[in-house]
């Protein structure tokens, strides 16, 4: 748990409502309800519970990196509402609400010629009037049936009936209902007995609740019990259907870090004195761990999403040891020189493939070319001017890997794009031509842009350095096996592809090798099987 989560849990209120968990780019990935808030969202980071939930709840909680919450009256208003967010977001490991049902809802349009109750699940703009959204359809139900049997409503199906259907009107006969459609009461007289049932339906049920719990009680005082349970089941769904509830209607948009791209944008174009938004940045990290199986990422956002299609990764290649700063003026040197080469036009001549050096004329026009894309990077005028080129380069760290990969840009003429540096200690912006670094504020919406096209860059690094580390894991066995050399176990990786592959192959697709005989196929499979 961060500190970030562990002060946000110390001042939630122990008060129901709905939290929403968000991953290392602002992503809602889990929107949740809670009666208890502080209690319910510090389970999640209990590791002494952890033991015993699945793996996708924790990968759930492996991936939360910041959390957000919205206080509510009641359970029932955090379970609608955390409906609402669940549609609006589509949260990843959410499983209910993810569909187009919405709750159930009840209507009626007092200008019908005979208004009719109906219920519904989408709130449209017909001049009806609508109750609900009911968490309970099952109690909701209940009590619009209660309510036309207290004031005499329709409740048959034909919406405009007439003497046909009178005839056969079973709640007519039993008096349920006053039968407006044969003028046994007029339209304004059955018009009150419907606003009246809708002053009921928004909450003045105070009469009829007690009603109901006189008759409960007289029920189980004669031991009828069976009719005191029907009752008192009756008159929770009343309270709880007639119960007020919030709108929810504009929350999703004014919830706390709700990340907005545009904006984010903005403030950090802002914040560097950039001539406009950066619609384009790419980030780049190293990871490497003393030195072994040195790597580097490169992330793409654009328009402040991740851009996943263009990202790239790195092995370090002329770098010996660990030394950071040489390794990111290697990987910047690579990217944006293989940008220029494929920005530039292919121009070969004849003997290029026979390997004979290229005539100084042709070599003129290239440098010529390559020319000209360096004065479109500096002018934007050129039609030369790369377009895969970023509006902003982002180098994890401070001045010092700040400082090569300018030098590197330099070289490649590309020193006019914006290029920044980001310290991780305490969350410092370097500028190539500035000594102290900007602190715009942890809370500020330009530091928490950067910190998840960072903190992406990041990943993809440490996972591609993970990925090379099993890897050779899992390779480094067979250099135990007694006389195989680098060439007898560069055939079997390339035979089998991976040391589980050769683990599960027959002495006779080992002695297929080359290199390896009858018994050495026999030794290997024996030494294999004897190290799992």
């Amino acid at each position: 748990m961060n500190e970030v989560i562990r002060k946000k849990i110390s001042a939630l209120p122990h008060k129901p409502g709905i939290y929403l968990m968000r991953d290392r780019l602002g992503t809602v990935i889990y929107v949740g309800k809670a009666r208890n808030l502080r209690k319910r969202v510090s389970q999640y980071f209990q590791k002494g519970r952890r033991m015993g939930w699945d793996l996708k709840f924790n990968a759930l909680v492996e991936a939360i990196c910041d959390f957000d919450f919205h206080l509510v009256r009641s359970e029932p208003e955090a379970l609608l509402l955390e409906g609402k967010l669940i549609k609006e977001f589509k949260p990843r490991y959410n499983i209910s609400f993810r569909d187009d049902k919405r709750f159930l809802m009840l209507k009626v349009n007092l200008n019908d010629p005979i208004p009719n109750f109906a219920f519904a699940r989408f709130k449209k703009d017909d001049g009806a009037r609508y109750f609900g959204p009911f968490v309970n359809a099952t109690a909701a139900r209940n009590v619009v049936m209660l309510a036309r049997r207290q004031f005499n409503l329709r409740g048959c199906r034909v919406f405009t009936p007439g003497e046909a259907d009178y005839k056969h009107c079973l709640y007519a006969h039993l008096k349920y209902c006053t039968a407006p459609c044969v003028g046994n009461v007029t339209r304004e007289q059955y018009l009150e007995q419907v606003k009246a049932a809708c002053d009921f339906l928004q909450g003045q049920c105070r009469e009829m609740q007690d009603q109901l719990e006189t008759e409960m009680k007289k029920a189980a005082a004669a031991q009828d019990f069976e009719k005191a349970a029907s009752l008192r089941d009756l008159l929770h769904d009343l309270k709880d259907t007639t119960r007020r509830v919030g709108k929810f209607e504009r929350i999703p948009y004014s919830l706390p870090g709700n990340v907005q791209p545009q904006n984010d944008l903005q403030e950090l174009a802002e914040a560097l004195k950039l001539a406009a938004p950066p619609q384009r940045i790419e980030a780049f990290d190293i990871s490497n761990i003393s030195g072994t199986f040195a790597v580097a990422s490169m992330v793409s956002f654009k328009n402040g999403r991740p851009d996943r299609a263009n990202y790239r990764r790195f092995r370090i290649k002329t770098v010996e040891g660990q030394d950071d700063f040489a390794s990111m003026a290697e990987v910047v040197r690579r990217r944006y020189t293989r940008i220029l080469k494929e920005s530039a036009p292919a121009q070969k001549s004849k003997n290029d493939d026979a390997g004979e050096a290229i005539p100084a004329e042709l070599q003129k026009l290239v440098d010529e070319t390559s020319r000209k894309v360096r004065r479109g990077i500096r002018t934007k005028t050129s039609l030369h001017f790369p377009s895969s080129l970023p509006d902003l380069i982002l180098i994890d760290g401070g001045k010092g890997q700040l400082g090569m990969a300018m030098g590197e840009l330099q070289k490649l003429g590309l020193e006019k794009i914006p290029i920044i540096g980001l310290a991780k200690e305490f969350e410092e912006i370097y500028l190539p031509d500035r000594n102290e670094p900007l602190r715009p504020g942890l809370d500020h919406p330009a530091t928490k842009l950067l910190q998840r096209i960072r903190d992406e860059s990041h990943r993809v690094a440490n996972s591609y350095n993970a990925q090379l580390r099993l890897k050779r894991i899992s390779e480094s066995v067979l250099d135990d096996f007694p006389g195989i050399g680098e060439r007898r176990k560069a055939a079997l990786l390339k035979k089998f592809g991976s040391v589980r592959r050769l683990q599960l192959a027959t002495v006779e697709q080992i002695a297929q090798v080359p290199g390896f005989g009858g018994k050495a196929a026999q030794e290997l499979k024996e030494f294999l099987l004897a190290r799992g």
